[in-house]
């Protein structure tokens, strides 16, 4: 992979990890316009080192909230951040579940497929949309909204389905606090990005494979800087109620994908 290769692939990852514009489709996208030319453990590893930019990215951008619960968790206090904790780890279940069951033939599904993902990115401007106008509660996360925020992050795992955009959507629509459901949205997904690392991880352990240190460190890079400007500029738009602007770009971008998948 080359060097101009791993900085695009880099502010890709960044950017759409937290913007309610699927990281996963986008990525399907780039692979098609570069040509899928890469040996499948070269791919892999950079899946890996990408995906690694953009979880130190959160970890940087909710330092202080990371801190606290993990503070509580090690003094063994029940409050407020061990509660936060425990409806996270309730969140990881479903995905957890269908990434054990499913994720391998998901990814064979669409693999290529960019008609598939193209529908999915159209299904995402939907949500997008339906979550305008919807009033706040000012509710805070409860264990039964963790579950259900925890379903559609599993089902997130499609390309084209955001899963910041649609766990927020939906958290809105629930009458989550914006501010509550953006933070909730971003740490939820800590512990299955880590997951999956490692996952990546032990499956590059068990193949050869060349290692461009240079190619992996600006796809790292680029990864964690645009990660924590896409995560700032994400809860920023949550708070003014923005995430419709983004349903027609993915309009766009579903129907463009929809149109090279047919050519």
């Amino acid at each position: 992979m080359n060097n101009f290769e791993a900085i695009v692939l880099g502010l890709i990852q960044g950017f759409t990890e937290f913007l309610p514009i699927s990281s996963s489709g986008h990525l399907e996208i780039g692979k098609a316009l570069f040509g899928n030319k890469h040996d499948a453990n070269e791919s892999l590893l950079m899946t890996l080192v990408l995906h690694l930019g953009t979880a130190l990215s959160t970890i940087f951008v909710f330092k202080k909230e990371i801190f606290k619960i993990l503070s509580s968790l090690l003094k063994l206090k029940i409050n407020e951040n061990t509660l936060f904790a425990s409806k996270i780890l309730v969140s990881m279940i479903p995905a957890f579940i269908i990434g054990i069951l499913f994720q391998q033939k998901i990814k064979t599904l669409f693999s290529n497929n960019l008609i598939l993902v193209g529908v999915m990115f159209l299904i995402t401007a939907l949500i997008l949309s339906v979550s305008k106008g919807k009033r706040c509660k000012f509710k805070m996360v409860s264990f039964k909204n963790s579950f259900i925020l925890g379903v559609i992050q599993a089902i997130a795992i499609l390309p084209g389905i955001s899963r910041s955009g649609s766990t927020i959507s939906i958290a809105l629509i629930l009458g989550i606090e914006k501010q509550k459901a953006a933070q909730f949205s971003f740490l939820m997904v800590l512990p299955i990005i880590f997951g999956s690392i490692f996952k990546i991880f032990l499956d590059i352990k068990k193949t050869s494979v060349d290692i461009d240190f240079l190619s992996l460190g600006l796809g790292f890079f680029t990864s964690f800087v645009s990660g924590i400007f896409a995560c700032k500029w994400m809860i920023a738009l949550v708070k003014k109620s923005k995430l419709k602007n983004f349903s027609y770009y993915c309009i766009f971008i579903g129907i463009f994908s929809i149109y090279y998948g047919l050519l």
